[in-house]
């Protein structure tokens, strides 16, 4: 396992201290939220597993994952389907990045992502740790392409500088 998912879980077991008595969108108390954000960042480490972002709220990632959101008007877009299948292939490369992927194919359930990032069609948006949207795409991207566009990010570059040996 890499550094980033231990840091990562530290970060977790933190939150709830730090927002003692504060609940999530939907009335949990934070430490619940934070402990199941961790399971599905963990679990996401081993195999490719998207979340639903009907079940999801955009702010429990907050400094605790990157949400790669993939849009879709239907589940049967073969532009979704494409998407999907260029995440799975280079999984590995992203869960080294503290990717979660979050798939939104039902416009009707307007789910927090949607209501937040109002896509239009298929749309890929890659939100870094703090919160900000990082990159939107209209078209599907490779795990490869994502993977470069998160390196460039300043979050991620200080994590790489974090993760150095001293001395290099």
């Amino acid at each position: 396992m890499r550094i980033a998912l231990p840091m990562l879980m530290l970060a977790a077991s933190l939150l709830p201290a730090a927002a003692e008595g504060v609940e999530g969108q939907g009335g949990e108390p934070a430490e619940m939220v934070a402990e199941v954000v961790a399971e599905e960042v963990a679990a996401g480490a081993g195999g490719f597993a998207p979340v639903d972002a009907r079940e999801v709220v955009l702010a429990d990632y907050l400094w605790l994952a990157r949400p790669v959101v993939v849009f879709a008007d239907s589940p049967a877009d073969p532009l979704f389907a494409r998407q999907m299948r260029y995440l799975e292939e280079g999984w590995a490369d992203l869960a080294e990045r503290d990717v979660v992927v979050i798939v939104d194919t039902y416009p009707a359930a307007r789910s927090d992502a949607r209501q937040r990032l109002r896509p239009r069609g298929f749309s890929l948006v890659f939100v870094d740790k703090d919160g900000d949207v990082k990159q939107r795409k209209p078209q599907p991207w490779t795990a490869r392409e994502l993977a470069h566009a998160i390196d460039r990010t300043p979050l991620r570059r200080q994590e790489m500088e974090e993760a150095r040996p001293a001395g290099r």
